[in-house]
């Protein structure tokens, strides 16, 4: 998508959400899921039983009956071709357009990688960056999407920041899950789509003799490193600060700079830590 089209885009959008989103709407919804997740995936939900009713024709309800549409979410379609269906958003400007050569903000040809994951496997989640005009790197938002017949319906939002009280339940139900079951619980807990990752939230581990990192949800390649070799970009070495202090306490909590894996962009993170059977976990939110 150009940079002039995709502004436009943006500026209708952006007019959209200030006008519509009442303020629970960034509200939290159970432990790891979202309001705004669980939204689109019902809203995702009707779209496509209404599409399995009314063939390609039903699309056109997607753009005019308030029924597609929840407070600031609404659905879009488009077909396995990559022809533009309909949108009840502001992405209706692209309405009849061909748009598998549109790129989000970084060049992603993210309606690409959607048809072509609609096409192998039926259905599918996927990220880009959405043009904001305040914010020239975009803003991340996910999309999950379904294809029936040769039509692919698709729901996205923006994913809302974990909170302090999200952290903290995250980090007790990841212990538990670590005493009961070890190895199962390591392997959750960089599953992408399992109950220990959501959104900017996730799981790390490290074994305190060795120092090694046994998981980590945001990065598995980290998986068998040193972790007292990892350091925040003011060169502070991080994990081992967290070891040393939840050797004297049992436990503990860490403010320092990391990447925020939803974002992209370097921000400030309060961690909260436990040692359990001689392994460092630790759970932490960013606070921008």
């Amino acid at each position: 998508m150009t940079f002039i089209r995709q502004s436009m885009v943006a500026v209708a959008l952006i007019a959209t959400l200030v006008v519509g989103m009442p303020a629970h709407a960034q509200r939290e919804n159970g432990v790891y899921g979202s309001s705004e997740q669980a939204r689109a995936e019902a809203l995702l939900d009707r779209a496509a039983a209404h599409v399995a009713r009314h063939g390609i024709d039903g699309v056109q309800a997607f753009s005019r009956q308030a029924e597609f549409v929840d407070r600031d979410l609404y659905v879009y379609a488009l077909d396995t071709d990559g022809r533009f269906l309909a949108s009840g958003g502001a992405s209706a400007v692209l309405i009849g357009d061909n748009v598998l050569d549109e790129v989000d903000v970084e060049g992603k040809p993210f309606f690409r990688e959607m048809v072509d994951t609609a096409r192998r496997d039926g259905h599918g989640r996927i990220a880009y960056r959405w043009f904001n005009p305040a914010d020239s790197s975009g803003e991340p938002k996910l999309t999950s999407f379904r294809r029936v017949g040769n039509v692919i319906v698709a729901v996205g939002y923006y994913p809302p920041r974990a909170t302090p009280a999200q952290a903290r339940r995250l980090l007790a139900r990841a212990g538990r899950a670590l005493s009961s079951d070890p190895a199962q619980a390591l392997a959750g807990f960089q599953q992408l789509n399992g109950p220990f990752i959501r959104d900017d939230l996730y799981v790390f581990v490290v074994d305190v003799a060795s120092g090694r990192f046994l998981a980590h949800g945001a990065s598995p390649g980290l998986v068998g490193s040193d972790a007292h070799q990892l350091r925040d970009p003011d060169g502070r070495p991080v994990v081992t600060e967290m070891i040393e202090r939840a050797t004297r306490s049992g436990d503990g909590e860490l403010d320092y700079i990391w990447r925020n894996p939803v974002t992209g962009k370097l921000e400030h993170k309060h961690t909260y830590f436990t040692i359990s059977e001689g392994r460092l976990i630790g759970v932490g939110y960013y606070t921008r």
